[in-house]
């Protein structure tokens, strides 16, 4: 099937849910036969994602740059761990390894990340879906900011509708599935 991209904590954040998401997220991928290419450590909501989707028996591939490895953070039972120079060589090297991305919970990595892979859809430097996974209303905040800037004119509404959203790993996978099979045919 597809290889989709989660963008997501180092860190566990301070609800049960984030992890109960992640968990989910990786079990799903891997049950509907999608590899998972995300950032490749073994701790917080990264970790969990991959454990999860590993335990189900699925394709993991991490991107991680040499100096976090050395600082021990990678995961060593990926299916796959690409080791690269910098996060710059990380970010293009987990884009070109991925049919469509997610974005989980996180902090100012994960932020970066979505927003420069919606910038480059913007770009029309791909056309691969993108969604949040929006557990507990986490970015409610986010979107609507987003909807008020497309209501000051700074923002296409075109342009907004490329980030979907939804609370659930299911409803969000089947939703980027629906595009990824509307891209094949």
């Amino acid at each position: 099937m597809s290889r989709i991209c989660v963008y997501l904590g180092s860190r566990e954040g301070n609800s049960p849910a984030f992890g109960q998401a992640a968990r989910a997220l990786g079990t799903a991928l891997a049950v509907r036969g999608h590899t998972l290419v995300y950032g490749g450590a073994r701790i917080g909501l990264m970790g969990e994602l991959a454990n999860a989707a590993l335990a189900a028996e699925g394709r993991v591939i991490g991107v991680m740059p040499d100096h976090l490895v050395e600082r021990e953070q990678a995961h060593l039972g990926l299916t796959e761990l690409i080791r690269v120079a910098n996060m710059h060589e990380r970010k293009a090297t987990m884009a070109a390894n991925a049919d469509a991305f997610i974005a989980m919970p996180g902090g100012i990595g994960t932020f970066e990340e979505l927003f420069e892979i919606w910038t480059w859809g913007y770009l029309g430097l791909h056309e691969k879906p993108m969604g949040l996974l929006n557990v507990e209303d986490f970015y409610g905040p986010l979107m609507t900011f987003l909807d008020n800037t497309v209501a000051q004119g700074f923002l296409a509404q075109p342009t907004r509708d490329m980030l979907q959203d939804a609370q659930t790993p299911e409803a969000l996978l089947e939703a980027l599935e629906i595009q990824l099979q509307g891209e094949v045919a």
